[in-house]
């Protein structure tokens, strides 16, 4: 049995995939099994996978598409390793994550998952590191100790410091709290690090750049936008806390979403769900809402100008 299950969900990445196998293959701690989970890719996945010969690679494809979370966790159900991490297919790891985050748990039983800090880069795989500070600065991580983290939920969630795809967890950890949600493509990854948090669970911080999260140009878009924002008041509205600056912050997120998503849904010709959703957002901006009012009396091929300045005005 492997130490570390390692999985890469992908779907029509073929072009990606294959960066991201290739870090795992290169790291410098070898316990470990890697599960590809694949979401019925359409491209030349299955072709790029019948490559690899290693035993230590797993391949699970499902004939049709499931949904991002779904095909997640088919290839958290089917590791077998102690601990365990899910990372992207378009990321990749660098040699010594692994090496570095198993031997932390390793060292300490009431560890419950370590996370590191990571470096951005680009669809060429050439780091930034101006992006990659500025990132690390706008996530809180600039600021945050090496260590256990103790005020945990407070910096999951207000801060979002760790990322899911940096972090290493203990799979009896993760079995514990139910890993991911199933049928929920976005903020997945919010909502579990918060569930850890209320279960007062132990997180790690290592800050080392010791993953690499890739930024390109798939990953924007509307749509993609309005599957994003729609999640995340799924998310914002399953909890309620009981430390009031929490709470405070909560339930700003939750109406700015409302109000993000209510503009995106007026400008794609979503009117009447997209004018309900400002309508009762109105207090985060006031001046904004009614300008998106207003532009939701215009033609919908009139609007795609007019909402992109808009959304360039600061509430």
């Amino acid at each position: 049995m492997p130490k570390v299950s390692i999985c890469i969900p992908t779907f029509n990445r073929v072009n990606l995939l294959h960066f991201a196998i290739e870090s795992v293959m290169k790291q410098t701690y070898e316990d470990f099994e890697l599960i590809i989970c694949d979401d019925g890719s359409t491209d030349g996945t299955p072709e790029l996978m019948s490559q690899y010969k290693d035993s230590r690679i797993r391949y699970i494809r499902h004939q049709k598409n499931i949904g991002k979370s779904n095909n997640m966790r088919s290839g958290y159900e089917a590791a077998s390793g102690q601990y365990f991490i899910k990372f992207d297919d378009d990321d990749r790891l660098t040699p010594q994550f692994i090496a570095r985050t198993a031997a932390i748990l390793d060292k300490d039983s009431n560890i419950d998952f370590v996370g590191t800090d990571h470096w951005i880069i680009d669809i060429n795989n050439i780091r930034n590191e101006e992006k990659t500070q500025q990132n690390s600065r706008q996530w809180g991580r600039a600021n945050l100790n090496a260590g256990v983290v103790e005020n945990l939920l407070e910096v999951v969630f207000i801060k979002q410091s760790f990322q899911i795809g940096a972090t290493l967890f203990r799979r009896q950890t993760l079995q514990e709290v139910g890993f991911m949600l199933p049928n929920i493509q976005n903020c997945e990854d919010n909502d579990l690090f918060v569930r850890l948090a209320l279960a007062g669970k132990k997180g790690y911080y290592l800050p080392e750049l010791l993953m690499e999260y890739r930024v390109h140009a798939e990953q924007q878009g509307i749509q993609r936008a309005i599957q994003y924002l729609t999640d995340k008041l799924r998310y914002l509205s399953s909890y309620q806390f009981e430390v009031d600056n929490l709470e405070k912050v909560r339930r700003s997120r939750l109406t700015e979403t409302q109000l993000l998503l209510g503009l995106r849904l007026i400008e794609t010709g979503e009117t009447q769900k997209g004018q309900q959703l400002v309508w009762s957002a109105k207090s985060f901006s006031p001046s904004r809402a009614y300008t998106a009012l207003a532009l939701s009396l215009l033609p919908v091929a009139l609007r795609g100008s007019a909402f992109k300045m808009l959304r360039r005005v600061k509430p």
